[in-house]
């Protein structure tokens, strides 16, 4: 059959969303962050066979939403690298590390280096290509490192290193 006589705009023809983009680096997880992928995987398929159970279907955007986002959990999940914590080490900054910095203020902050999807910059959770998780690995307490930002540079002094169990 030709495809010129295919009807694509039938209210049953799913549409078809472009896949969201997968990062190209390492994908570096905590188990905590492991389990929030889970999480949302689990929340997602939930949502997908709860569109798919409503009465009126005509509008499919949302279940091909649902899809497209379960795509990219599995390739997350699937692609994860675990990183235990507890094997990094004990005094250099790594992987999965809570940082304490006090600035040239004397301001002290607390960062974690985290997963990508992990990352929360309202939380202090950072991914570890990010300029300041660059300028804070492999530092050890009492070392200066200088975080590059668009506003200037900061140097930072390494005050406590802590892993969480």
């Amino acid at each position: 059959m030709s495809r010129a006589f295919v009807r694509e705009d039938a209210p049953d023809a799913a549409p078809q969303l472009p896949d969201l983009p997968v990062s190209a680096h390492p994908n570096h997880v905590t188990p905590a962050g492991l389990a929030q992928l889970h999480a949302r995987l689990a929340a997602a398929q939930e949502e997908l066979a709860r569109l798919r159970a409503r009465a009126d279907r005509l509008d499919k955007l949302p279940e091909a939403s649902a899809e497209r986002d379960i795509r990219y959990l599995q390739a997350r999940i699937a692609g994860a690298i675990p990183l235990d914590p507890a094997s990094q080490p004990r005094d250099r900054v790594a992987f999965g590390a809570e940082v304490t910095v006090r600035d040239e203020t004397g301001r002290a902050t607390v960062y974690a280096i985290v997963g990508e999807d992990e990352a929360d910059a309202a939380h202090r959770k950072i991914a570890p290509h990010s300029p300041l998780a660059q300028a804070l690995i492999g530092a050890g307490i009492g070392d200066l490192v200088d975080w590059p930002r668009p506003a200037g540079a900061v140097t930072l002094e390494i005050v406590a290193i802590r892993y969480p169990n």
